[in-house]
């Protein structure tokens, strides 16, 4: 196989032009690796012949990216975040929005690779809150990948995706399917899978929480500023947003606040009358 350091330059710029997405030096081995597994899949003997692929067709382009962004993923991946999810965030969501008519909870899955974390939060909402089906539960679940969001759709899994959902949630929320367990229909019509590319700002209504984990690694500095105050706008005052643990925004000029819960951090989008008052100890101090 053929594949030189200028061709795989190239692949790069091709992928940031088109989707904002970067493979920075840190992950020059990753993406050499998977751009040399994709050839051998697509019987390609030549970096020059992928290229002309890729530049030919969207097809072939969107193979390509999917195969380095398909990430392992599974079940309540990361325990902290639903718990705070749980404990935290939906208590208070659920004591502010008891009496609004209709009691409505829009939250939104900013990357949600095969589905596992869209259904998650399903599941999570539906265990915790009190009579969850007189709510208007509505989850948006966005990611690049086409075939991603295709098994997204089917909700069916196995082996290690699963393996963090208890005996109790199996039983509660899935059936036996060809290939494995597959999410009850009533939780998959709370879920509405679009493609979507996030560095493209697209008007999704209001939110009241955000995931997005461990997708703000992928842009520039100057993108993921971008992508955090576009949240920012799209939160509900009062709202939240969960981001990976590698991913801060503490240096952005933004007014979340930033709460820690064992180990996990949260930032919530302060109410109106929160700002003001903070703005009122500040002139007070000054």
């Amino acid at each position: 196989m053929s594949l030189n350091e200028h061709e795989l330059s190239e692949i790069r710029m091709l992928i940031e032009e088109r989707t904002s997405i970067r493979f920075d030096e840190s992950r020059e081995r990753f993406f050499s690796t998977r751009v040399r597994e994709h050839m051998v899949r697509k019987g390609h003997a030549r970096g020059i012949d992928l290229l002309r692929a890729i530049k030919k067709t969207n097809f072939d382009f969107q193979e390509l990216l999917e195969s380095l962004l398909t990430q392992e993923t599974s079940f309540f991946r990361y325990p902290g975040v639903f718990e705070a999810f749980e404990k935290r965030v939906l208590p208070e969501l659920h004591i502010r929005k008891f009496w609004k008519n209709p009691r409505s909870l829009r939250i939104w899955s900013a990357g949600c690779s095969t589905g596992e974390e869209p259904y998650s939060i399903a599941i999570t909402v539906s265990d915790a809150v009190s009579f969850s089906e007189a709510w208007n539960v509505e989850i948006l679940a966005t990611d690049i990948g086409r075939q991603a969001l295709a098994i997204a759709e089917r909700g069916v899994y196995s082996g290690r995706s699963i393996a963090s959902v208890s005996e109790k949630q199996f039983s509660s929320h899935f059936q036996p399917a060809e290939g494995g367990q597959q999410v009850r229909s009533r939780l998959r019509k709370m879920v509405n899978f679009v493609q979507m590319n996030l560095s493209n700002s697209v008007y999704v209504g209001k939110m009241d929480v955000i995931f997005c984990m461990n997708v703000l690694i992928y842009f520039s500095e100057e993108r993921r500023q971008e992508l955090v105050q576009h949240f920012y706008s799209v939160l509900e005052p009062g709202g939240y947003l969960f981001l990976g643990h590698s991913e801060s925004i503490s240096k952005m000029p933004v007014k979340f606040q930033a709460i820690v819960l064992n180990d996990c951090i949260l930032y919530r989008k302060p109410t109106a009358e929160e700002v003001q008052k903070a703005e009122l100890v500040t002139e007070g101090r000054a």
